[in-house]
């Protein structure tokens, strides 16, 4: 289930300028360039290269080569290899069909607007920002002269102003042009016109980025009666509208309200289009996605498996629907730590998306990553770090050095890096991620704030927390700055700052910063959301090793009971709460009370997990810590070995969690005095943080 953003244009329609034919080869034009749409609509990319082709020879012999039609013909070729990512391809196309127009008709025309928009968008697929402003701009003036400020086609171009202002996060700036877009269209048509609920729900979707979910609430339910009205209950640009308001419950973790929605979009399509059709498949992966959010794999799986199969049978094996039905359900195993299930799964995704479209090519540079993450988390750190570096070159050759999916993919590389503790390694590609995005961005843009904090998280983990603040802080106000200051990601920016405090021992000032991301939470997603349990548990953490125990415990109950009514009984995020709240019992001396959490925690984890996955050795880790304090060595040596076990299968025998385990199980083994065995554990831990 992909995020959905403001239309700047609907590949592989029929929206281009035609002149008026009369003739039967004009007339067998006018077919081809049907078929090609057609084509191009069903993911047939090759064949609609071939009648693409077939078409420009017809334009060239029946109208010539400096006729408008010419360039529609151009326009048309450019946009199947557009989408396909075949930009390269796309681009001298679409300047040859905007050449043509300049030449055949008036500057001012409405066509030379309409080329102007096509390489304008092929600039803005790019990220090439900077490029596609002043094409849309000059489009605009055009349809502005030509057709007057109230015309739908201004309010088309606006809406495209608007969408490339939404990907550089300049929402204040995009904001006003997507509300007079809104305007034009609903004087222009009836309130209940397609293009009207488009432009709510493009409006809806700027202020969800935003966090401002109570103002996107209503423009989306106000589409969902709008396409009911026009439509009828059972349609399924209804069913599409029920998507959209489940999504932004979803994302609020408001899962009650956004299943029934999920269920009667699925209940529409199946009725509307069939059993077997692509959209049935859609709304499955929804359900399917929000049942897994909430820890019901079990639930989820038949979901995503139906959705494949219906996509398999419609589309055929190769389509690139199919390679996301896959997708989902290998990001299912994933989740799992059914790493052996998953990688066949994202092999193939990679496979059908290279198929179908160039190197470099957002999609396929996703699945790329997807299983370059799949090994990293395996600790195959060598075959992941690899991947990366070959998509990297790759990327670096298809669409320059400082794009911004460059640093995006450096700041994957980077992380890698970091959690196998080579921070001399990560550095350098942090920063020169940075300095793209601030370059390619500008420097307000929130995935700055993600970069700074990326880096800030490097220096705080090497102890230069000097050198960390400074960038929390300028992620804080970027952040705050762009989003506003009551959004969930500033929440999240003030919880880090408050770690760097912490681990510094500046509670006050920790403490002030997690109250605020709390209050923030609240307001914001409600008090009832797991992110508002986050936000506890942190500021629970903060009390416990101040000795504040009765505050943490207070903390710590509402986080388990949040989780408990969020996500339910065998949830693994439920299972983290519960190992906080043993730890703090365990600090009280609460052993009885702490050992039942700690074995319900464990219990969870396995369950929801399986029994090797890398949490359940945490879990493992804590439980025999608190063997260990009570002297219950015998009970305590098997946890370690078994949490020993765990992490070196899945993590690899140089991972730095490796040897916290090592350090704990050698202390155990020096207080019943194996000292021989105790030492080389010691030696190795040691040996494994040296290289880090």
């Amino acid at each position: 289930m992909k995020k959905r953003f403001p239309k700047a244009v609907f590949v592989c329609i029929l929206g281009l300028s035609l002149s008026q034919t009369v003739h039967t080869q004009e007339t067998s034009w006018e077919e081809l360039n049907a078929e090609v749409v057609k084509l191009c609509q069903q993911g047939r990319y090759t064949e609609a290269i071939t009648e693409s082709e077939k078409t420009l020879k017809v334009a060239k012999e029946v109208f010539g080569t400096d006729h408008p039609n010419m360039a529609t013909s151009l326009d048309h070729l450019g946009i199947v290899y557009e989408a396909q990512g075949k930009y390269a391809e796309a681009e001298p196309l679409y300047q040859r069909a905007l050449a043509i127009r300049k030449k055949a008709l008036e500057p001012d025309h409405p066509d030379v607007a309409t080329s102007l928009n096509n390489l304008a968008i092929l600039y803005y697929s790019q990220g090439k920002y900077a490029e596609a402003e002043p094409l849309y701009q000059r489009a605009l003036a055009i349809r502005k002269k030509a057709l007057g400020p109230d015309h739908p086609n201004v309010a088309t171009s606006l809406g495209n102003l608007a969408a490339l202002y939404y990907f550089q996060a300049k929402y204040a700036e995009a904001e006003p042009l997507y509300q007079r877009v809104l305007a034009i269209r609903e004087k222009a048509f009836s309130p209940n016109h397609p293009d009207v609920t488009k432009s709510l729900d493009n409006l809806a979707i700027l202020y969800k980025a935003q966090g401002k979910y109570t103002e996107a609430e209503p423009l989306y339910q106000r589409a969902l009666v709008v396409h009911e009205k026009a439509l009828g209950p059972d349609h399924p640009d209804v069913a599409a509208s029920l998507n959209d308001l489940a999504k932004l419950y979803d994302v609020q973790a408001k899962y009650a309200e956004a299943k029934p929605l999920y269920q009667r979009a699925l209940a529409i399509s199946e009725k509307a289009l069939g059993p077997d059709h692509p959209n049935v498949a859609t709304s499955l992966g929804n359900l399917a996605k929000l049942y897994e959010v909430q820890g019901k794999y079990v639930e989820a799986r038949p979901l995503y498996e139906r959705a494949l199969k219906i996509n398999e049978k419609a589309l055929g094996p190769d389509h690139p629907n199919v390679a996301t039905s896959l997708g989902n359900l290998a990001a299912l195993y994933y989740f799992q730590a059914k790493y052996a299930e998953a990688e066949p799964l994202y092999q193939r995704v990679l496979a059908i998306r290279e198929k179908a479209l160039r190197p470099g090519h957002p999609d396929v540079v996703e699945s790329q990553i997807n299983l370059a993450r799949l090994y990293g988390v395996q600790g195959k750190y060598p075959k992941a770090a690899s991947l990366y570096k070959q998509v990297l070159t790759m990327l670096e050759k298809a669409i320059g050095q400082n794009h911004s999916a460059v640093a995006t993919l450096l700041n994957e590389l980077a992380v890698l890096y970091y959690f196998q503790g080579k921070y001399a390694e990560a550095e350098p590609l942090y920063q020169r991620a940075l300095a793209i995005r601030e370059k390619a961005l500008g420097p307000d843009h929130p995935e700055m704030a993600t970069s700074l904090n990326n880096l800030a998280a490097l220096y705080r983990s090497q102890g230069k927390y000097a050198e960390a603040e400074p960038l929390y802080k300028r992620a804080l106000a970027i952040r705050e700055k762009t989003l506003g200051p009551d959004h969930a990601d500033v929440a999240t920016g003030l919880n880090n700052l408050a770690e760097l405090y912490r681990v510094q021992g500046k509670y006050p000032e920790a403490e002030h910063l997690h109250k605020r991301a709390l209050a923030i939470q609240e307001k914001t997603l409600g008090p009832d959301h797991a992110d508002v349990a986050t936000g506890l548990n942190n500021l629970a953490e903060l009390y416990r090793v101040q000795g504040k125990y009765p505050e943490a415990e207070h903390l710590h109950k509402r986080a388990l009971a949040i989780r408990e009514k969020a996500v339910g009984q065998n949830h693994p995020e439920l299972a983290q709460t519960l190992d906080n709240l043993a730890l703090l019992y365990q600090s009280q001396g609460n052993y009885a009370e702490a050992e039942l959490l700690n074995k319900r925690a464990l219990a969870i984890f396995e369950r929801a997990l399986g029994p090797d996955h890398p949490d359940v050795a945490i879990s493992l880790n804590i439980l025999a810590g608190l063997y260990e304090v009570q002297g219950k060595h015998a009970e305590a040596e098997p946890l370690y070995k078994r949490a020993l076990a765990i992490r070196e299968k899945m993590l690899g025998p140089n991972h730095p969690d490796l040897a916290t385990v090592l350090k704990n199980y050698a202390k155990l083994l020096m207080k019943i005095g194996r000292v021989k065995e105790a030492e080389s554990m010691e030696a190795r831990a040691k040996k494994i943080r040296a290289n880090q």
